[in-house]
């Protein structure tokens, strides 16, 4: 049966639709659309020095995936496609008819589903540590572990992810909204991310399926993902894709150089052709 999405708006009014899921989302500002979709055990919060950079003349959408931060925790699946489904929903309500999608994370990789499941919605995606590339033959143990303990795996997981140049505070802030996340929510994101041969997070899935992208896309990986960024170049890209890797940058680029990031942004989306939105 088809979800039926209800959206609670801020910033704008609200907007009631009969519903079995809730999405907590904002909405602000004119211009080009942009859509940020966040990171697992995470919520929107993470985007907000991108977001005051770029209301300023862009019309901004950030919404909590569902079973994360504002939003309600319906039961599972809580698959990449499915979320993409909700950012999709969400569009359409706002009456948004295409936008550049960034995401981090896991949210990349709703990002990469939303562009080839519903391509007409998508201008082009920007991947932040896009959680793609995981080789098959490593994920059993690390889901062994998940399942046995979904709080102390994610917890290990989540120790990785800052620089020694990261601010601390954002490491006592991402471990308070782990631990807020619902335990089932933060398993069954990272089974539907990697166990299974719907699993857009396996290598073996995601090097057949992503170059089912027909958008711009630029990916970005922290000074611990070399791998995973020559894994992206490996994959075929049009002519305006770009891998970027940021060697001082942890998991949290975005949070880690906040200008650095910004700028970076900017500098991509200015180069890209006409296409629907005029940037």
């Amino acid at each position: 049966m088809r979800n039926i999405v209800r959206f609670t708006g801020v910033a704008m009014s609200r907007l009631v639709v009969q519903a079995e899921v809730e999405l907590f989302y904002t909405d602000e500002g004119e211009g080009p659309a942009v859509l940020l979709l966040h990171g697992w055990a995470c919520d929107g919060a993470d985007w907000s020095p991108l977001v005051a950079d770029l209301v300023v003349d862009h019309r901004v959408l950030v919404p909590d995936h569902r079973g994360h931060g504002r939003s309600s925790a319906p039961e599972g699946p809580y698959d990449a496609k499915t979320l993409a489904t909700d950012a999709a929903a969400l569009l359409r309500a706002r009456e948004v008819s295409s936008a550049v999608v960034i995401g981090h994370s896991l949210g990349g990789v709703v990002a990469s589903a939303l562009a080839v499941e519903e391509p007409a919605l998508v201008d082009a995606i920007i991947l932040i540590e896009p959680a793609h590339g995981r080789p098959d033959d490593l994920l059993k143990p690390a889901l062994e572990t998940m399942r046995a303990d979904p709080l102390k795996a994610a917890t290990r997981i989540f120790t990785t992810f800052s620089t020694p140049e990261s601010p601390r505070w954002l490491d006592i802030w991402r471990r308070r909204r782990l631990a807020g996340t619902p335990l089932r929510v933060i398993a069954d994101v990272y089974e539907q991310l990697f166990d299974g041969p719907e699993a857009l997070g396996r290598e073996s899935v995601g090097r057949t399926y992503l170059p089912r992208r027909r958008c711009p896309t630029l990916s970005l990986y922290g000074g611990a993902s070399p791998t995973f960024a020559a894994w992206d170049r490996a994959l075929p890209h049009g002519p305006y894709d770009e891998v970027v890797e940021w060697p001082n940058a942890g998991h949290f680029p975005h949070c880690d150089d906040r200008a650095g990031f910004t700028a970076l942004v900017r500098r991509w989306l200015s180069g890209l052709p006409p296409h629907r939105t005029a940037w």
